[in-house]
């Protein structure tokens, strides 16, 4: 398949390096300064760049019928509802996070809050490298909902100050520093005991993976909405 990368930086190089390797077909990255360059028609489009590229791209992908991998962070509603309404007549591919342990670790989380809500404190701590623009993490927030998909507890990002008494809250604190690839950790606090759940990515390359891995996917499917449960289905 013919791939075009959104994103020229280091992810952006990786995605490329490795469709390529896929024996897939490298058409180029691109940004929004370069986004003119882009004439030729992908077949699918994957882009983990910056949200300020999410129109142009949703538009190109419209206009050519390529299918769209997207992993951008730091998303508002109005990018979301661009991505879902292009998701009407495309194929669309979304995840915050693309690593297979990451979705294992969503579903462990729904199957495991349910259990312990009712005597148990929830806490998040997520680590990200130096040069990350958004906290929390948008895999924090798809494990938050994932423990609370109904919102029916306080979200708490980060505490100061005279805080008081917790109530019914899930804390979510956001570490920066060196070049930590990214760390989640959920801890269940109860009476005399504790419950650790945690991931730990060593390398951008299990992302990678994982998204090209959903492009060889979406692109044989018809439109619609696809995240990693469909691929974990497979």
């Amino acid at each position: 398949m013919k791939v075009a990368v959104i994103g020229c930086g280091r992810m952006g190089t990786l995605l490329t390096s490795t469709s390529v390797a896929h024996g897939h077909e490298s058409i180029g990255n691109f940004d929004i300064f370069n986004k003119d360059q882009l004439t030729e028609k992908a077949d699918v489009v994957i882009d983990f760049s910056h949200r300020d590229n999410v129109a142009w791209v949703c538009d190109y992908c419209k206009e050519t019928g390529a299918a769209l991998v997207m992993g951008t962070t730091g998303l508002q509603d109005e990018h979301m509802n661009a991505i879902k309404a292009l998701s009407q007549t495309n194929p669309v591919f979304f995840s915050y996070n693309y690593s297979y342990g990451v979705a294992v670790l969503r579903k462990a989380l729904q199957m495991l809050t349910p259990m312990l809500e009712e005597d148990f404190d929830m806490e998040m701590v997520e680590k990200h490298h130096n040069q990350k623009a958004d906290a929390p993490s948008g895999t924090a927030i798809m494990l938050l909902n994932a423990m609370d998909p109904e919102n029916q507890y306080k979200h708490v990002f980060g505490r100061e100050g005279m805080v008081g008494k917790r109530g019914k809250e899930i804390g979510i604190s956001a570490l920066r520093g060196g070049t930590v690839a990214g760390e989640h950790t959920v801890y269940y606090f109860g009476q005399d005991e504790t419950i650790t759940i945690s991931h730990n990515a060593t390398s951008r390359q299990i992302f990678v993976n994982g998204a090209v891995k959903a492009a060889e996917y979406l692109v044989n499917q018809k439109a619609g909405f696809y995240t990693m449960d469909d691929l974990l289905a497979e």
